[in-house]
C-alpha cells in the first residue's frame, strides 16, 4: 500500500491548497476565459518528461558502473583466493580489505559519511597490505589485483559522479513554478468550457486532478534522481553490490 502513497509529499499538499483556493477564487469573482491550453501544456509536459528520462538515465548508468565495480572485486576475490602462498587467515583478511571498498562506497552513496575519505583509505589499506607482504603476494599476483583495481576504480568514480552532479536545477525549478501557477492559467478556462450553470465541483475536480498528476510526475522525478537515498520506490538496491558476510 506504501507504494501508492510514496509519491505524495508537501508538495502535493502545496498543489491541492492551490487548486482549491484558485477555484474558489474565479467563481468568487467571475475570472473566466478562453485560452489555447496547449502552449502551457508544452511549457510543462515536454520539460517535465525531459527530466524524468534523464533521471532514468542517470539509475541505469549507476547501476551499471557498480556492477562494473562488483565485478572487480568479484576478480580480486579469485585472485587472493587461488593465490598458494597466502594462507587462509591470510587470505580472509585480504578478502575482507577488498570487501570494504564496496562497503564504504554504499556507505558514501547512502549519505552515512559526508565525504570520500574512509573510501580512499580502503583502497590505500589494500595496497599497503600487498605492499607489506610481498613475499605472499609476488608481482603477478599485485599486477592482476592492480587491473581489477582499475575496473573498481572507474565504477566508484562513475557512480561518485552520478552521486554528485544531479539533473539540471533550473530545469526542475521551472517545472516546478509552471505547475505551482498552473491552475491560474487553467481554471478560467475549464470554467469556461464547463460554465457557469453546470456544478462547480467538476471544476475542482478537473483543476485537483490536473495538478495531482502533474506534481505527482514531478515527485517521481524526484525520487529517481536521487536512486541512493532508499526514499523512493525505484532506488537502487545497494546491498546487492557489497559482499555478504
Amino acid at each position: 500500500m506504501n507504494q501508492y502513497f510514496s509519491i505524495i509529499n508537501y508538495r502535493t499538499f502545496y498543489t491541492v491548497i492551490i487548486s482549491i483556493l484558485v477555484p474558489y477564487i474565479c467563481y468568487s469573482y467571475k475570472i473566466i476565459y478562453n485560452i489555447d491550453l496547449t502552449l502551457i501544456s508544452i511549457a510543462i509536459i515536454f520539460p517535465l518528461v525531459f527530466a524524468i528520462r534523464g533521471a532514468f538515465k542517470r539509475r541505469e548508468k549507476a547501476m551499471e558502473h557498480l556492477s562494473k565495480m562488483k565485478s572487480g572485486l568479484v576478480g580480486i576475490h579469485y585472485t587472493f583466493h587461488g593465490n598458494a602462498k597466502m594462507t587462509a587467515e591470510e587470505k580472509t583478511k585480504a578478502i575482507g580489505l577488498t570487501n570494504a571498498i564496496a562497503d564504504r562506497l554504499v556507505e558514501h552513496l547512502e549519505g552515512t559519511t559526508k565525504d570520500r575519505s574512509q573510501l580512499d583509505d580502503a583502497f590505500t589499506q589494500l595496497i599497503e597490505y600487498m605492499d607489506e607482504n610481498t613475499d605472499k603476494v609476488s608481482n603477478s599476483v599485485k599486477a592482476k589485483v592492480y587491473g581489477f583495481l582499475q575496473k573498481v576504480h572507474e565504477g566508484v568514480e562513475n557512480s561518485i559522479a552520478i552521486h554528485i552532479h544531479r539533473t539540471p536545477i533550473s530545469l526542475k525549478a521551472y517545472c516546478k513554478i509552471f505547475i505551482y501557477i498552473f491552475p491560474l492559467i487553467y481554471t478560467p478556462t475549464i470554467i469556461n468550457k464547463i460554465g457557469l450553470d453546470n456544478p462547480a465541483w467538476l471544476t475542482y475536480f478537473v483543476v485537483l486532478l490536473s495538478e495531482f498528476i502533474l506534481i505527482s510526475l514531478y515527485n517521481i522525478q524526484d525520487d529517481m534522481e536521487y536512486p541512493f537515498d532508499h526514499q523512493g520506490l525505484d532506488d537502487i538496491k545497494l546491498d546487492a553490490f557489497q559482499f555478504k558476510k
